[in-house]
């Protein structure tokens, strides 16, 4: 079976769903990750902007070019330390799984949020009362998304308090519904002490969370000033030898979506990614 890959629609640097959707249909990806906010800026989306005529005018700009919506991206701060502001953003999140069918899309995902307001990298979220709120919040909207035959997808990251393969098999336990899956980027997972041995992490990680992976980002990193900085696919470190050999024997079929990788590097980057696939 073919790589099945797709890529984000922001990641595409038009605001118009058409014209989005014609540049992924010109580099012959058949699959899209559309976080609403970021592809179309000039639209003032909110949770009451959602309605039926809205979803199906999206969908059906996408599904004209043989594209399909993969996963709705609502990637939300789900423990903003102002618990109002936390509300409102779980609301949000709520509006996508509602949605979700009319977009043609079975998924919503997002990363784990930040303890602090501002999103960035801190040990604060390695703690356990950090954790303890991710899984408040991915239960409730777990709940909401058990009601409307949506899963939940959620992806870990060094940035976020899932930040270990670990941590994240412990949310899917904690939770406990078929109606959370994961979202895997092999590259969040990176550190500078873990990097030279992607195999062990890539092992742990299928181990612990592979049957719950259902879609998989795509991104590349290097190492540069002491710390891990993301960079476009092809250009960097990460085995896709390892990803792409489990792929093969396990999930064939399974969404690879690009991330970070926007032109003058799409082409080149699908291309690599279809060199090293054919490869394994």
């Amino acid at each position: 079976m073919k790589l099945n890959l797709g890529i984000r629609g922001h990641d595409i640097n038009k605001n118009d769903p058409n014209d989005i959707a014609e540049d992924i249909r010109q580099h012959n990806l058949g699959c899209m990750q559309l976080a609403l906010k970021k592809s179309f800026p000039d639209l003032n989306i909110n949770t009451g902007t959602f309605s039926p005529g809205f979803a199906r005018h999206i969908a059906k700009t996408f599904h004209n070019k043989d594209i399909d919506i993969t996963v709705l991206g609502c990637y939300i701060n789900m423990i903003h330390p102002n618990t109002e502001e936390r509300e409102k953003l779980l609301e949000y999140f709520k509006a996508h799984i509602r949605y979700a069918y009319l977009f043609g899309c079975p998924l919503v995902g997002s990363e784990t949020g930040n303890i602090n307001e501002k999103m960035g990298y801190t040990e604060d979220n390695f703690t356990e009362e950090a954790f303890r709120k991710v899984v408040k919040s991915v239960k409730e909207l777990v709940k909401e998304a058990e009601k409307w035959g949506v899963v939940v997808a959620i992806e870990g990251g060094i940035n976020h308090p899932i930040h270990t393969p670990e941590k994240l098999k412990r949310l899917i336990k904690e939770v406990d519904s078929s109606h959370l899956q994961v979202i895997f980027d092999p590259a969040n997972f990176m550190t500078l002490e873990n990097y030279k041995n992607q195999e062990d992490v890539f092992k742990r990680a299928f181990r612990l969370f592979g049957d719950q992976i259902v879609i998989v980002h795509a991104k590349d990193f290097v190492i540069e000033d002491n710390w891990i900085k993301m960079v476009p696919v092809g250009k960097g470190l990460l085995r896709y030898d390892l990803l792409f050999k489990w792929i093969k024997e396990v999930k064939p079929g399974i969404e690879v979506l690009l991330e970070n990788t926007k032109e003058p590097y799409i082409k080149e980057s699908i291309d690599y990614l279809h060199q090293e696939y054919e490869k394994v």
